[in-house]
Protein backbone atom coordinates (compact mmCIF):
# COMPACT_ATOMS: atom_id res chain seq x y z
CA UNK A 1 0.00 0.00 0.00
CA UNK A 2 1.32 3.34 -0.85
CA UNK A 3 2.42 5.44 1.91
CA UNK A 4 0.43 7.78 2.65
CA UNK A 5 2.54 10.87 2.88
CA UNK A 6 3.50 10.58 -0.67
CA UNK A 7 -0.09 10.30 -2.12
CA UNK A 8 -0.49 13.02 -4.49
CA UNK A 9 -4.01 11.47 -5.48
CA UNK A 10 -6.76 13.82 -6.65
CA UNK A 11 -4.32 16.60 -7.08
CA UNK A 12 -3.13 18.27 -10.24
CA UNK A 13 0.38 19.35 -11.71
CA UNK A 14 1.17 21.28 -14.59
CA UNK A 15 4.90 20.79 -15.30
CA UNK A 16 6.19 22.48 -18.27
CA UNK A 17 9.32 21.55 -20.01
CA UNK A 18 7.92 17.89 -19.37
CA UNK A 19 8.41 15.50 -22.58
CA UNK A 20 11.92 14.77 -22.25
CA UNK A 21 15.04 14.62 -20.15
CA UNK A 22 14.26 16.38 -16.21
CA UNK A 23 11.05 17.35 -16.89
CA UNK A 24 9.41 14.24 -18.20
CA UNK A 25 10.82 12.28 -15.57
CA UNK A 26 9.09 14.81 -12.71
CA UNK A 27 5.44 14.74 -14.88
CA UNK A 28 5.87 10.53 -14.90
CA UNK A 29 6.79 10.56 -10.86
CA UNK A 30 4.28 12.66 -9.51
CA UNK A 31 1.28 10.67 -12.07
CA UNK A 32 2.96 7.66 -10.40
CA UNK A 33 2.53 9.14 -6.77
CA UNK A 34 -1.41 9.39 -7.84
CA UNK A 35 -1.42 12.90 -9.40
CA UNK A 36 -3.12 13.95 -12.63
CA UNK A 37 -0.33 15.84 -15.05
CA UNK A 38 -0.69 18.15 -17.21
CA UNK A 39 2.38 17.93 -20.38
CA UNK A 40 3.54 20.71 -21.83
CA UNK A 41 6.30 21.54 -24.23
CA UNK A 42 6.92 23.85 -27.18
CA UNK A 43 5.78 21.38 -29.73
CA UNK A 44 2.45 19.50 -29.90
CA UNK A 45 3.52 16.29 -31.49
CA UNK A 46 5.94 15.94 -28.61
CA UNK A 47 3.12 16.67 -26.13
CA UNK A 48 0.87 14.28 -27.49
CA UNK A 49 3.38 11.46 -27.54
CA UNK A 50 4.57 11.94 -23.87
CA UNK A 51 0.65 12.17 -22.78
CA UNK A 52 -0.47 8.69 -24.91
CA UNK A 53 2.77 7.31 -23.31
CA UNK A 54 1.56 8.02 -19.61
CA UNK A 55 -1.60 6.70 -20.78
CA UNK A 56 -0.82 2.95 -21.81
CA UNK A 57 1.03 3.41 -18.73
CA UNK A 58 -2.11 3.66 -16.90
CA UNK A 59 -1.14 7.51 -16.10
CA UNK A 60 -3.78 10.23 -15.61
CA UNK A 61 -2.18 13.17 -18.30
CA UNK A 62 -3.34 15.72 -20.57
CA UNK A 63 -1.43 17.64 -23.01
CA UNK A 64 -1.50 21.05 -24.02
CA UNK A 65 2.00 22.99 -26.24
CA UNK A 66 3.14 26.39 -25.15
CA UNK A 67 5.98 28.47 -25.15
CA UNK A 68 6.77 29.96 -21.61
CA UNK A 69 8.68 33.17 -23.00
CA UNK A 70 5.02 34.15 -24.57
CA UNK A 71 2.86 35.04 -21.74
CA UNK A 72 -0.71 34.35 -23.78
CA UNK A 73 0.54 30.95 -24.39
CA UNK A 74 1.60 30.30 -20.57
CA UNK A 75 -1.95 31.97 -19.48
CA UNK A 76 -3.46 29.79 -22.45
CA UNK A 77 -2.03 26.49 -20.55
CA UNK A 78 -2.84 27.24 -17.03
CA UNK A 79 -6.84 28.10 -18.55
CA UNK A 80 -6.88 24.62 -20.44
CA UNK A 81 -5.77 23.05 -16.84
CA UNK A 82 -8.27 24.90 -15.36
CA UNK A 83 -10.85 23.91 -18.16
CA UNK A 84 -10.22 20.32 -17.92
CA UNK A 85 -9.73 19.59 -14.18
CA UNK A 86 -10.87 22.62 -12.60
CA UNK A 87 -7.68 23.42 -10.10
CA UNK A 88 -3.65 23.05 -9.88
CA UNK A 89 -2.19 22.32 -6.84
CA UNK A 90 1.00 21.22 -8.30
CA UNK A 91 2.94 23.62 -10.40
CA UNK A 92 6.81 23.13 -11.64
CA UNK A 93 8.54 25.44 -13.62
CA UNK A 94 11.24 23.32 -15.84
CA UNK A 95 11.35 24.94 -18.81
CA UNK A 96 14.58 26.49 -19.84
CA UNK A 97 16.85 28.15 -22.13
CA UNK A 98 20.69 27.81 -22.69
CA UNK A 99 21.49 29.53 -26.00
CA UNK A 100 25.31 30.60 -25.00
CA UNK A 101 28.24 28.86 -24.07
CA UNK A 102 31.25 31.04 -23.58
CA UNK A 103 32.65 33.66 -21.41
CA UNK A 104 30.21 37.05 -20.07
CA UNK A 105 32.29 39.09 -22.32
CA UNK A 106 30.93 37.49 -25.51
CA UNK A 107 27.28 38.07 -24.43
CA UNK A 108 25.01 39.59 -26.58
CA UNK A 109 22.01 41.84 -25.03
CA UNK A 110 19.65 39.72 -26.87
CA UNK A 111 20.92 36.64 -25.19
CA UNK A 112 21.08 37.95 -22.18
CA UNK A 113 17.67 39.43 -22.57
CA UNK A 114 16.15 36.11 -24.17
CA UNK A 115 17.89 34.07 -20.89
CA UNK A 116 16.29 36.16 -18.47
CA UNK A 117 13.03 36.23 -19.81
CA UNK A 118 12.69 32.60 -20.58
CA UNK A 119 14.22 31.31 -17.43
CA UNK A 120 12.98 34.06 -14.39
CA UNK A 121 10.27 36.44 -15.82
CA UNK A 122 8.07 32.93 -17.30
CA UNK A 123 8.80 31.46 -13.86
CA UNK A 124 7.42 34.35 -12.06
CA UNK A 125 4.82 34.84 -14.89
CA UNK A 126 3.62 31.14 -13.85
CA UNK A 127 3.32 31.95 -10.40
CA UNK A 128 1.49 34.44 -10.39
CA UNK A 129 -0.70 32.61 -12.63
CA UNK A 130 -1.25 29.67 -10.63
CA UNK A 131 -0.57 30.57 -6.67
CA UNK A 132 -3.79 32.95 -5.78
CA UNK A 133 -6.32 29.87 -6.39
CA UNK A 134 -3.86 27.73 -4.40
CA UNK A 135 -4.11 29.72 -1.57
CA UNK A 136 -8.29 29.91 -2.24
CA UNK A 137 -8.30 26.32 -1.89
CA UNK A 138 -5.76 26.24 1.28
CA UNK A 139 -2.59 25.61 -0.40
CA UNK A 140 -0.12 24.57 -2.97
CA UNK A 141 3.11 23.83 -4.02
CA UNK A 142 5.73 25.04 -6.08
CA UNK A 143 8.30 23.69 -7.27
CA UNK A 144 11.33 25.45 -9.80
CA UNK A 145 13.85 23.72 -11.09
CA UNK A 146 16.97 25.46 -10.86
CA UNK A 147 21.10 24.58 -10.98
CA UNK A 148 24.07 23.86 -9.28
CA UNK A 149 25.38 26.53 -12.40
CA UNK A 150 23.06 29.01 -9.96
CA UNK A 151 25.41 28.05 -6.80
CA UNK A 152 28.97 27.63 -8.62
CA UNK A 153 30.75 29.93 -11.38
CA UNK A 154 30.89 28.30 -14.29
CA UNK A 155 33.42 29.87 -17.29
CA UNK A 156 31.04 28.69 -20.34
CA UNK A 157 27.56 28.79 -18.97
CA UNK A 158 27.61 32.08 -17.22
CA UNK A 159 24.49 33.49 -17.89
CA UNK A 160 22.25 30.25 -17.50
CA UNK A 161 23.54 30.16 -13.99
CA UNK A 162 22.68 33.63 -13.23
CA UNK A 163 19.26 33.15 -14.16
CA UNK A 164 19.31 30.56 -12.16
CA UNK A 165 20.22 32.10 -8.99
CA UNK A 166 17.69 34.03 -9.98
CA UNK A 167 15.46 31.27 -9.35
CA UNK A 168 17.03 30.03 -6.35
CA UNK A 169 15.38 33.60 -4.72
CA UNK A 170 13.11 34.19 -6.66
CA UNK A 171 12.16 30.81 -4.43
CA UNK A 172 12.84 32.24 -1.13
CA UNK A 173 10.59 35.52 -2.09
CA UNK A 174 7.28 33.68 -2.98
CA UNK A 175 7.92 31.47 -0.43
CA UNK A 176 7.77 34.53 2.13
CA UNK A 177 5.03 36.30 0.69
CA UNK A 178 2.68 33.24 0.14
CA UNK A 179 3.79 30.73 3.39
CA UNK A 180 0.94 32.23 5.44
CA UNK A 181 -1.87 31.44 2.88
CA UNK A 182 0.10 27.22 3.36
CA UNK A 183 1.80 27.64 -0.46
CA UNK A 184 5.11 26.36 -0.36
CA UNK A 185 7.62 26.77 -3.30
CA UNK A 186 10.68 25.63 -3.74
CA UNK A 187 13.56 24.80 -5.92
CA UNK A 188 15.78 21.93 -6.63
CA UNK A 189 18.89 22.44 -7.98
CA UNK A 190 20.99 19.45 -10.20
CA UNK A 191 24.10 18.77 -10.95
CA UNK A 192 24.91 17.75 -14.27
CA UNK A 193 22.03 15.29 -15.45
CA UNK A 194 22.41 13.62 -18.64
CA UNK A 195 19.61 15.02 -20.76
CA UNK A 196 19.97 16.22 -24.42
CA UNK A 197 19.52 19.76 -22.85
CA UNK A 198 22.81 19.45 -20.95
CA UNK A 199 24.39 16.83 -23.81
CA UNK A 200 27.38 19.54 -24.94
CA UNK A 201 28.50 19.30 -21.13
CA UNK A 202 28.86 15.43 -20.76
CA UNK A 203 28.73 13.81 -24.48
CA UNK A 204 32.34 14.54 -25.11
CA UNK A 205 33.89 11.21 -23.02
CA UNK A 206 37.00 13.11 -21.31
CA UNK A 207 34.90 16.14 -20.16
CA UNK A 208 32.25 13.29 -18.71
CA UNK A 209 35.13 11.11 -17.00
CA UNK A 210 36.76 14.13 -16.03
CA UNK A 211 33.42 15.16 -13.85
CA UNK A 212 32.82 11.76 -12.69
CA UNK A 213 36.39 12.01 -10.96
CA UNK A 214 35.60 14.90 -9.04
CA UNK A 215 31.99 13.64 -7.91
CA UNK A 216 31.71 12.02 -5.14
CA UNK A 217 28.97 9.18 -6.48
CA UNK A 218 31.40 8.97 -9.43
CA UNK A 219 28.84 8.95 -11.90
CA UNK A 220 26.48 11.73 -13.57
CA UNK A 221 22.75 12.22 -12.52
CA UNK A 222 20.21 10.64 -14.35
CA UNK A 223 16.60 12.21 -15.12
CA UNK A 224 15.04 9.92 -12.49
CA UNK A 225 17.10 11.49 -9.79
CA UNK A 226 16.07 14.04 -10.10
CA UNK A 227 11.71 13.19 -10.18
CA UNK A 228 11.40 11.27 -6.80
CA UNK A 229 12.45 14.96 -5.53
CA UNK A 230 9.52 16.50 -6.89
CA UNK A 231 7.39 14.04 -5.13
CA UNK A 232 8.56 14.57 -2.20
CA UNK A 233 8.01 18.76 -2.14
CA UNK A 234 4.57 18.36 -3.69
CA UNK A 235 3.52 16.25 -0.80
CA UNK A 236 2.56 15.92 2.98
CA UNK A 237 6.31 14.55 3.93
CA UNK A 238 7.34 18.01 3.03
CA UNK A 239 4.47 20.24 4.29
CA UNK A 240 7.32 22.25 6.57
CA UNK A 241 9.53 22.82 4.03
CA UNK A 242 9.75 25.66 2.05
CA UNK A 243 11.75 28.13 0.91
CA UNK A 244 14.53 25.84 -0.48
CA UNK A 245 17.34 24.66 -3.19
CA UNK A 246 17.24 20.79 -2.48
CA UNK A 247 20.89 20.16 -4.37
CA UNK A 248 20.77 16.70 -6.34
CA UNK A 249 24.27 16.58 -7.58
CA UNK A 250 25.64 13.30 -6.44
CA UNK A 251 27.81 15.73 -4.21
CA UNK A 252 29.76 18.14 -6.25
CA UNK A 253 28.71 21.15 -4.53
CA UNK A 254 30.47 19.55 -0.68
CA UNK A 255 34.13 19.64 -1.98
Amino acid sequence: MPNPMFDLSGQVALITGSTKGIGKSIAEELARAGAKVVISSRKPEACEAVRAEFERQGLTAIAKAANVSRKEELQALVDFTLANWGRIDIAVCNAAVNPYYGPLSGLSDEVFDKTIHANVKANLWLANMVIPGMAERGGGSVIMVGSIGGILANTVIGIYGISKAADHHLVKNLAAEWGPKNVRVNAIAPGLVKTDFAKALWEDDTRRKERESVTPLRRLGEPADIGGIAVFLASKAAAFITGQVIVADGGVTIL
